[in-house]
């Protein structure tokens, strides 16, 4: 039986992303700001309502807005998701069965819980006796949620926030620079 295309994304999306969900959110939400501010320059260029100069002033800040949008998104949620996972990897944050494991264990791992030099990711492969699924479910668990946090005060505090003050310099330079009439009166 032929596997369609759409099945083959699927498995490559489940393949990918099973064990890190925040890895496809951060992609998708970049993708999506990307697409929609795409779609945002696209309706002020082609739309034959818009005179040539308001362009001439919408088009270049919806692509710096787009910009913001995408970049400070793509930063804030990756970051978030970094100190999250980092944080479970050291065992600094961790599910009771991994902490009971990592107690039992004191005279390999005790002064290094917590520590950047523990990584639970390379314990798994070295101890068939750590507890695997609570870690990945947990530390899965716990990097989705900050990043689902992370993306919310990304778009909704830290973008609004950069946009407008560079939407109110590029106003400011774009409103000084317009033609005088002879009354001196800007048009």
């Amino acid at each position: 039986m032929k596997t369609s295309p759409f099945q083959k994304c699927l498995t490559w999306v489940y393949e990918n992303f099973k064990r890190n969900t925040a890895k496809m959110l951060i992609w998708t939400g970049t993708a999506g700001w990307g697409l929609s501010s795409l779609a945002q320059v696209g309706a002020v260029l082609f739309n034959p309502k818009i005179s040539k100069e308001q362009k001439g002033f919408l088009v270049p800040q919806e692509i710096l807005d787009a910009c913001v949008n995408i970049g400070s998104f793509f930063i804030i949620t990756q970051s978030a998701k970094k100190i999250i996972s980092k944080m479970a990897s050291t065992g600094k944050i961790a599910p009771q069965k991994v902490r009971d494991f990592l107690n039992k264990n004191k005279d390999l791992y005790g002064d290094k819980v917590g520590k950047l030099s523990l990584d639970l990711d390379k314990v798994l492969v070295n101890n068939s006796k750590f507890p695997t699924d609570s870690y990945y479910t947990y530390k899965n668990y716990v990097t989705t949620i900050g990043t689902v946090g992370a993306s919310v005060l990304s778009s909704n505090i830290v973008t609004p926030i950069i946009r407008n003050a560079f939407a109110s310099d590029m106003q400011k330079k774009y409103l000084n620079n317009r033609p005088q009439t002879s009354s001196g009166m800007k048009v």
